[in-house]
């Protein structure tokens, strides 16, 4: 049965819970980490310490969650947190992606890895048709050639590179 407190309270009621404990889980780690992160000076002003904003800024955290804990009218997790909390986490898959592509740029090349990454997260976004398909092999290529060829990044080259003959090694570490 819910309380009066309960009842009266006007806002989203789904994910909040979990969200106010990762945050106080996660800021109270923060301030048990200030000291091994941050620095104490000698003969410097208080103020002035390199330690002093932070631990006030994680502090301000952990007090000010821990504050809206307290006064959070219900403290059951629910189904309803539970669904919220698997759709947070459906924005950590194209992290993934994101970081799948970081760690193989380096093996396979900037030009092939986003030739190959780019038609394969359309795909996973829906856009399944051979027009989308094409777009988005184009968009790949079309990126390649901007940071390559007209803002000159400097992006190095694959260990796969190292395979090609002479003169098309050269091209590709430079080009591709």
């Amino acid at each position: 049965m819910q309380s009066e407190r309960e009842r009266r309270f006007v806002g989203p009621r789904r994910g909040q819970l979990l969200f106010i404990l990762s945050f106080l889980m996660l800021s109270a780690v923060l301030l048990s980490l200030i000291g091994q992160q941050t620095a104490w000076v000698k003969k410097t002003s208080f103020f002035a310490q390199p330690r002093f904003w932070p631990a006030v800024g994680v502090g301000g955290m952990v007090l000010f969650t821990a504050l809206h804990l307290w006064r959070l009218p219900f403290r059951r997790i629910e189904r309803a947190d539970l669904r919220e909390a698997l759709r947070w986490g459906a924005g950590l898959e194209f992290a993934l992606w994101f970081m799948g592509y970081v760690m193989l740029v380096p093996w396979v090349g900037y030009l092939p890895m986003t030739m190959i990454f780019v038609p394969l997260l359309a795909r996973r976004m829906g856009y399944r048709r051979p027009r989308m398909m094409a777009i988005s092999f184009g968009f790949a290529v079309l990126t390649v050639l901007v940071f390559k060829g007209l803002l000159a990044v400097r992006i190095p080259g694959a260990l796969l590179y190292e395979y090609l003959p002479d003169g098309l090694r050269s091209f590709a570490i430079l080009y591709l």
